[in-house]
């Protein structure tokens, strides 16, 4: 499977993405072709460049005038765009995945003014510029192969930004409403580093948020940005590879508490919490706390992206008054799901480790259960035929 990790140290905007796109070996010719198809009356340039010494592609759309309503503002509606996308000479995916991308810039532009999504005027995300950026990112995406897209914490500057609206905090509202949930931080510049274009192509096209995923890297790209920092190089960069099925380092949030005054019964029912709402895992060990008093460590593995939400369930759900976060690596192996059929019924399983081999399998507890029940077969019995049919299966 393809790949591609796009690393937002410095903030992420549409020009950017396609410009580390175009970098990292998207062909120019195909996807100006395309912008062109769309016939908003822009021309574009890509041009190589220097950002804080790193060589990067400059991707740039120039604006032909455009149409202006009663208040002197260009604008189109969100039904304009899609009907424009739909009607170019595009691919189905680079369609579907730039409709979606503009949808929820629609959604977010809504839900921060307070009107329908029909009405929002896209002013500024709305522009030439930015319908180009998305298509040209989408566009450059299908050109590449990309089946999955990942994404680092989000750099998204500090200071103040000025729009249709007036001076407004960095991260303007919409980038925000946009980012909600995913892990942003802010170092460098006081300025914007992520537009509500970044902000929604990222958010719609990537498979989730972290550190890099494992994977046999191919080529490079790196994306300029208008301005030059004196603190930091202004690019974004994209790596692109075949997703490996070696095991694999992570990065992950552990939470963990130290809980002497809650019930078996609430403790219980804070793990099921934390496991329904994504703990990748949640366990209590018994230990013995200051005084002599018996206690229980509740550990919690997150992704970083989940770990506020679920240090916030820890405080609803128990009575502990403090808790303890920090960064650990976990590697994993590649696993996917079979089912296998036995003379019991159909078992599914998890195989994890080299497929060459075989894999290590691990019948669902939860099927084996329900058969034991339902054919008032033991346990054991249900877990061996299982085991045994996966073999043959194999062997």
């Amino acid at each position: 499977m393809k790949v591609c990790y796009f690393d937002a140290f410095s903030g992420i905007s549409g020009d950017m993405t396609v410009g580390a796109l175009l970098d990292a070996g998207a062909p120019a010719d195909d996807l100006l072709d395309a912008l062109r198809s769309l016939d908003t009356g822009a021309q574009y340039e890509v041009e190589k460049t220097r950002r804080g010494g790193m060589t990067a592609s400059k991707f740039r759309v120039i604006l032909p005038e455009q149409p202006k309503d009663v208040q002197g503002h260009s604008h189109r509606h969100l039904r304009h765009i899609l009907t424009m996308i739909e009607k170019a000479p595009l691919s189905d995916r680079a369609k579907a995945d730039a409709s979606r991308v503009f949808q929820r810039l629609g959604d977010a532009e809504a839900y921060v003014h307070g009107v329908p999504v029909e009405k929002v005027h896209f002013h500024e995300v709305g522009a030439a510029d930015s319908i180009a950026d998305i298509v040209g990112a989408c566009v450059a995406l299908d050109l590449l192969g990309i089946e999955q897209v990942y994404m680092s914490a989000i750099n998204v500057g500090s200071g103040t930004v000025n729009t249709e609206h007036g001076i407004l905090p960095v991260p303007a509202p919409a980038t925000a409403e946009l980012l909600t949930g995913k892990p942003i931080y802010s170092r460098g510049p006081a300025v914007e580093l992520t537009t509500p274009t970044g902000a929604a192509l990222a958010t719609t096209l990537s498979t989730s948020f972290g550190p890099a995923p494992a994977m046999n890297l191919q080529s490079i790209g790196y994306g300029a940005g208008d301005h030059e920092f004196k603190e930091q190089p202004n690019v974004l960069r994209v790596l692109v590879g075949e997703k490996s099925g070696a095991v694999e380092a992570t990065s992950v949030s552990v939470i963990e508490a130290n809980i002497d005054d809650s019930s078996p019964q609430v403790l219980g029912y804070a793990m099921e919490r934390l496991l329904e709402e994504g703990a990748l895992d949640a366990s209590i060990s018994p230990l013995q706390m200051k005084k002599n008093r018996p206690g229980v460590l509740l550990h919690v593995i997150a992704r970083p992206e989940d770990q506020e939400r679920l240090a916030q369930i820890v405080f609803a759900e128990t009575s502990t008054l403090g808790l303890r976060i920090y960064t650990a690596e976990r590697r994993v192996l590649e696993r996917h799901i079979v089912e296998i059929e036995t003379q019991f019924g159909t078992v599914r399983g998890k195989v994890s480790g080299p497929s060459s081999a075989g894999g290590s399998f691990a019948p669902e507890f939860d099927d084996c259960k329900a058969i034991a029940a339902r054919t008032g077969t033991p346990l054991r019995a249900v877990l061996a035929a299982a085991v045994e049919a996966y073999a043959k299966k194999i062997g």
